[in-house]
């Protein structure tokens, strides 16, 4: 409870901060973002590191409000601080702020003339309107930033990873909102870009999202929201999790695949699975809809070794 309690702190701070500030009260670093400032903040997310995020968060978003007002260039930097913001709003499920962010972002994106940003920030957007149960405006929203991505001969490396990667976004909104034919569509699609964007590039691009592992970890959890259980677990097995280039896509899968096993009734393989998110980023195991799945298990399986001492460390 103490730790949500801080780490909410740190998001209403972030909130507080984009009303302008000082560079003394922006940490001493000046008031624009610096080209490297994102990079490194979008290590510690991917390293599962929410905590030392939450320390570095009022500073940075108090330089992206100064940058954001500077031209094209500051406005997108500001745009990837307003998604990054909004994705951690979502790990603590903080739906409404992450909305907020989310429609800033696109502000910023659309400030910045960069359709790649504008993907960004529809994928940010597309979490918290599926939450709510607005499948069809995130729809919209992709369909909007996918269009305008797609738009040249041969596009770079950064096009076809943003392509398909909102496509994916799109399969996975279309399932939640019970759309199989929509979500297949979606999820073709983007494996087709992974596809395309090896064989033209040769290899993937640094930094980039979009690979063969990252569709086979959407399809565990496209089929599992669709009630294809048999399928998400097939999708499963041939994930390797050493293919995910990231602690927090690991974590992500574990937790997908834990879902996918609680809905088939396998309550002792779900909870290793569960352990494996704290394996991958403990922290990661301590968010409010993987503690849920931990209720969960305990609920059905009190008598699991292990899960008590399990729960006790991530319930802080």
């Amino acid at each position: 409870m103490e730790r949500r309690r801080v780490l909410g702190t740190g998001l209403c701070a972030a909130v507080l901060w984009t009303g302008g500030t000082t560079p003394v009260l922006a940490g001493g670093r000046g008031q624009h973002l610096t080209e490297g400032d994102l990079p490194a903040a979008r290590r510690l997310f991917a390293a599962g590191r929410y905590d030392r995020l939450h320390q570095v968060l009022p500073g940075m978003v108090a330089r992206a409000s100064e940058s954001e007002r500077t031209g094209p260039v500051g406005a997108g930097r500001a745009a990837g601080v307003w998604v990054l913001v909004s994705q951690l709003a979502v790990k603590e499920g903080e739906m409404d702020m992450a909305a907020a962010f989310a429609v800033r972002a696109g502000t910023a994106a659309r400030r910045s003339g960069r359709p790649v940003l504008l993907a960004a920030a529809a994928r940010a957007a597309a979490t918290p309107l599926r939450r709510t149960g607005r499948a069809d405006t995130a729809l919209h929203l992709l369909g909007e930033a996918h269009d305008a991505l797609d738009t040249a001969l041969r596009p770079a490396a950064a096009v076809l990873d943003a392509s398909g990667m909102v496509a994916l976004t799109a399969a996975y909104t279309a399932a939640q909102a019970q759309m199989p034919s929509a979500a297949e569509q979606f999820a073709s699609l983007a494996e087709h870009t992974a596809v395309r964007l090896l064989r033209d590039r040769g290899r993937l691009p640094a930094g980039g999202e979009l690979s063969p592992a990252q569709c086979l970890l959407y399809r565990v959890g496209i089929h599992q929201k669709l009630g294809d259980v048999d399928r998400a677990l097939a999708y499963a097995a041939g994930l390797e999790p050493t293919a995910l280039p990231t602690p927090e896509r690991r974590a992500r899968a574990a937790t997908d695949t834990a879902r996918a096993l609680l809905a088939a009734g396998d309550v002792p393989t779900a909870f290793a699975q569960l352990q494996l998110v704290e394996r991958a980023a403990p922290q990661e195991a301590r968010r409010p809809s993987v503690r849920a799945l931990s209720a969960e298990v305990a609920a059905r399986r009190p008598d699991l070794p292990g899960l008590t001492a399990f729960a006790r460390r991530t319930a802080t």
